[in-house]
């Protein structure tokens, strides 16, 4: 593809002469192409013959059809239009109305040129955001309100066709992983594909309760069965009846519940606590733990027969760091989930914390990850959450140096070891930016969307002449090189 082809399009909207002169020759340098209309009645009928720019420069003031009555009229032909409103005031009242109309991004004159490449990258990096959620919706099965099943790696979508071809047989199924991999998500999925999705799904915590409790959780007691139980109460057993019971943690169970329940799922029929009648069930059990059942069987902490009695159908599901390729996802999907709930504007992570998000091994799993997110939503702070998992990575590695790599490290200070991250990610994306363009730099500089002259700096900077000087190493850290204005890929200000 040329570079004529890549080319983004600016429409420029000002009655202002001069200012339309200076953006269009300012933006042309960048590689943009640019063009420059008088009033808002030409752009309105520019984007009602069908034109779509990547951008709108939209000015406030203007006489006939103002900034603002232009911004109406477009976001009603489109509300996907990126406008970027210039005005010489700053007026709160006028910058709140043309966010709420659906600007993306309001700057008063004079302004900087970093201003305006800021505002351009925080429109490109919402309408990625906007573009990556309706692409989950590919990907995403909502279970509840809550609850999502996500299936964008082999190993999740080859689990989601098991869950298609387990549900309608009405048999048990053991479902084994790590605390956190989605386990409860899973068996909710399989209820809801089954032919009792209209009968209840009750799920029990086996690990919560005692055994003498959970007994009287699973299965009831009848009035006067030990002290306090002042009258009969039903057990889950009887709630999920003709529906789903799901046994979290199974494997935390006492063994000599474990071998009531053995009984129940093969007569079909039980007893309350103090009770003298048999009580029927029809009830599909799904039964989940995260320990290793072959050591749990060989010790004697889970009964070998009852293990046989469930596991008719098996689901593994993989931790998160055997499914790196979900994370960017997964960090979108809670992104937008708690930008709803928090009533906040999402904000697009950036590649730093994205990739460092991908190279964490989330012990947690989804938990973890979902608690993360939820905290960067809350703060909005990116290069506070990127510090918190650089935190996260160092105290793994003191903990349990095993768990990943030994690769040796001088001590470095935090500040050291988060320019380190950015540096690496940095290169990378310049390399293959290059390579993608058969390193021809200007056509890289266009897809980065920075300035050639910072691309030229960049490479310098990394060493990357010519395509074999690539290297597989962060250099020295840029501080000690001299720096006038240091511009990260995507035109985000270090």
């Amino acid at each position: 593809m040329s570079a004529k082809e890549v080319k983004e399009k600016i429409l420029v909207i000002d009655d202002e002469p001069s200012i339309r002169k200076y953006l269009q020759t300012l933006l042309e340098v960048d590689g943009f192409d640019v063009e420059a209309v008088s009033s808002g009645r030409e752009g309105i009928e520019k984007i009602t013959a069908g034109e779509r720019p990547d951008f709108i420069i939209l000015d406030v003031l203007m006489p006939e059809l103002s900034g603002i009555d232009t911004l109406k009229e477009l976001m009603q032909i489109d509300r996907g239009l990126n406008v970027i409103m210039l005005s010489c005031s700053n007026e709160v009242g006028t910058v709140v109305e043309a966010i709420r109309i659906g600007a993306h991004d309001y700057l008063t004159k004079p302004f900087e040129k970093t201003e305006l490449d800021a505002a351009m990258l925080k429109s490109r990096q919402k309408k990625q955001l906007v573009t990556e959620n309706l692409a989950l919706r590919d990907y995403c099965e909502q279970i509840t309100e809550d609850i999502s099943f996500l299936a964008a790696s082999p190993q999740m979508v080859r689990i989601r066709q098991q869950i298609l071809q387990i549900a309608p047989v009405d048999v048990p199924v053991f479902i084994c992983g790590e605390s956190g991999v989605g386990k409860e998500v899973v068996a909710r999925m399989i209820h809801l594909r089954s032919k009792r999705r209209s009968q209840p799904f009750i799920k029990v915590n086996c690990a919560a309760l005692p055994g003498e409790l959970l007994e009287s959780e699973l299965f009831g007691f009848e009035q006067g069965a030990f002290t306090g139980a002042v009258r009969a109460k039903p057990g889950k057993f009887e709630m999920a009846n003709k529906g789903t019971i799901f046994l979290d943690e199974i494997a935390e169970m006492t063994t000599h519940l474990q071998a009531k329940l053995l009984h129940v799922l093969q007569d079909h029929q039980y007893s309350r606590l103090g009770g003298r009648h048999l009580v029927e069930t029809d009830v599909r059990v799904l039964a989940a733990t995260n320990v290793d059942v072959q050591e749990a069987m060989k010790t004697g902490r889970f009964r070998e027969d009852l293990y046989y009695r469930l596991n008719v159908l098996s689901i593994n599901v993989p931790p998160l760091r055997e499914r790196t390729s979900e994370i960017p996802l997964l960090f979108r999907h809670f992104l937008q989930k708690y930008s709803e709930k928090f009533g906040k504007t999402p904000q697009g992570p950036s590649k730093y914390l994205l990739d460092a998000a991908v190279n964490y091994p989330w012990p947690g799993n989804l938990r973890e990850l979902e608690n993360f997110v939820k905290r960067y939503v809350i703060l909005e702070d990116d290069e506070g959450s990127l510090r918190e998992l650089v935190e996260m990575s160092s105290a793994r590695q003191r903990t349990s140096p095993r768990a990943e790599p030994a690769v040796h490290r001088e001590p470095q200070g935090l500040k050291a070891l988060v320019r380190g991250l950015k540096d690496e990610a940095e290169m990378e994306a310049i390399a293959d930016a290059l390579e993608k363009t058969r390193w021809c730099r200007k056509d890289a500089a266009k897809m980065l969307g920075i300035s050639y002259k910072a691309l030229l700096y960049k490479m310098r900077q990394f060493n990357l002449d010519t395509p074999r000087t690539r290297r597989a190493s962060v250099p020295a850290p840029a501080a000690a090189v001299e720096e006038p204005t240091t511009i990260g890929i995507g035109g985000r200000n270090e």
